[in-house]
């Protein structure tokens, strides 16, 4: 047991030593002369590699890391204390931590089971029906979920494992492409494209939201919705048909399904005073997401206090549940430091100088295949991530400076790439929270899911690029 602990404790030190690593090579690197009259921005992008790198590497939890790296910059007088503490006040960053308790009132009052079954009673009799009922119970949930680990791999997932097994279909006896391998993998790749859809469906959109705001492209909740839709609604349709086509199920037909659901419902009993509250408060929340900035000047992250502030008197949630919020409070820290760094990057001159090297070289091919390039570049990158918020801080706010540099319009620039951060979490068994929940029982093989993965990359890149671009031009964001 010593050995084994010794073992976990050097692995530890090891990955902490390439993220210290990284960032003295950064420091000990001569500073650009343009950067001269900030030498605190260097010193900074030192620390905020070695912070990247950390998270990436995972020698601690994300928090850790980000408290260290807010120290480092307080201790080292790179940034004063007030500074380095400022994320925390960032209104972006408390939109992100009220959806998480928002999502908990869905899961608490049973409501987003109750939809899944919902959905499932009236589609569920073909796989392909019972798959487009999963995926349509998590489009409902997702405007307030930001946890695409609780929604798809919370809610949806163990009941397409229950299903599954109904079916039997299972990993471990060869039977996992019956229903389980089209089912489970149609729903994961779906759903981060439903990340892309909403700003509060992921935790690392709004990071993205704030990172833009610091290069003035200002984006509201709504603003962001209404410009995914199309694009969005597109590939929710055509990805689980790509997928029954080439990686199809063995059966076509699940009346079991159906029943199961209106089993399931019937258990519940008629819809609970909390449910009801649940929905009236979501509703609400949409309303105000919607049309609250226009109608009555409430942005966005006042309408998320406004929500939880409704659940509480309405004892939906209490404060307990609040505490017990973990993943909300973790978010909180690891936010506040990202984008705290990302801020003073940009305020330091740091971006800035980036873009003027980048741009320069990428110029000459005109705004539209430089961009081509940028998002390209962007997208495939993330094979190298474990994290999609590790992948937004460390190469979102470089690349749509460079984008809007070269002459991109700026809205379009910060939304495609805003739509990649989520869309590229589907590459890889590891590129997002939820992915290793969906790839762990073995129904889909890393060949398979890395095969596939590719394909529909392309497929969903050239869905957001062209049939969003149309659309995009009605808009008039370009």
């Amino acid at each position: 047991m010593q050995g084994e602990n010794k073992k976990f404790t050097d692995t530890k030190l090891f990955k902490a030593g390439i993220a210290i690593l990284a960032g003295l090579i950064i420091y000990m690197i001569p500073m650009p002369e343009a950067l001269a009259e900030q030498p605190a921005a260097w010193t900074l992008f030192a620390i905020f590699v070695a912070t990247i790198i950390a998270l990436i590497t995972a020698p601690v939890p994300m928090g850790t890391v980000a408290i260290i790296a807010i120290t480092v910059l307080a201790a080292t007088q790179t940034l004063s204390v007030g500074v380095a503490l400022s994320g925390f006040s960032n209104a972006t960053i408390w939109l992100i931590v009220c959806a998480f308790f928002i999502s908990r009132g869905f899961i608490k009052t049973g409501l987003g089971e109750r939809i899944a079954y919902m959905f499932m009673e009236r589609l569920g009799k073909k796989t392909l029906g019972l798959c487009y009922s999963l995926i349509f119970a998590d489009m409902v949930m997702a405007p307030a979920m930001p946890s695409n680990t609780a929604r798809a791999g919370g809610i949806v997932f163990p009941i397409i494992r229950s299903l599954s097994d109904v079916f039997g279909s299972k990993a471990e006896d060869g039977t996992r492409k019956k229903a389980a391998s089209f089912l489970s993998y149609s729903v994961f790749q779906t759903d981060n494209v439903l990340c892309a859809m909403f700003m509060t469906a992921m935790a690392a959109n709004p990071l993205a939201v704030t990172i833009a705001g610091g290069l003035g492209v200002e984006i509201t909740w709504a603003g962001w919705a209404i410009a995914a839709f199309v694009p969005g609604l597109v590939c929710l349709l055509v990805v689980p048909l790509i997928l029954y086509k080439v990686f199809p199920p063995e059966i076509k037909e699940t009346p079991q399904a159906a029943e199961i659901a209106r089993t399931k419902l019937k258990e519940m009993g008629p819809l609970k005073t909390k449910e009801k509250l649940m929905i009236g408060v979501f509703v609400l929340i949409l309303f105000l997401w919607i049309f609250g900035p226009n109608l009555l000047s409430i942005g966005a992250t006042t309408t998320a206090l406004i929500g939880l502030t409704t659940m509480l008197i309405v004892d939906v949630l209490n404060f307990e549940d609040v505490k017990a919020e973990k993943s909300a409070w973790d978010t909180l820290v690891w936010f506040a430091a990202l984008v705290m760094m990302a801020d003073q990057l940009n305020n330091l001159g740091f971006i800035g100088w980036f873009s003027d090297i980048v741009g320069a070289a990428v110029a000459p091919l005109g705004w539209v295949v430089a961009f081509g390039i940028i998002g390209l570049v962007y997208y495939y990158s993330h094979y190298f991530f474990a994290s999609s918020t590790a992948h937004v801080s460390a190469m979102y706010g470089g690349l749509l400076a460079v984008a809007i540099a070269v002459g991109t319009p700026p809205m379009l620039a910060a939304l495609v790439l805003a739509y990649f951060s989520s869309l590229y979490m589907g590459l890889t068994h590891y590129g997002t929270g939820s992915a290793p929940v969906f790839y762990g029982p073995g129904y889909v093989t890393q060949g398979e899911w890395w095969g596939l993965a590719f394909m529909l990359s392309v497929v969903k890149i050239v869905i957001w690029v062209g049939v969003g671009a149309i659309w995009w031009r009605l808009l008039g964001l370009w």
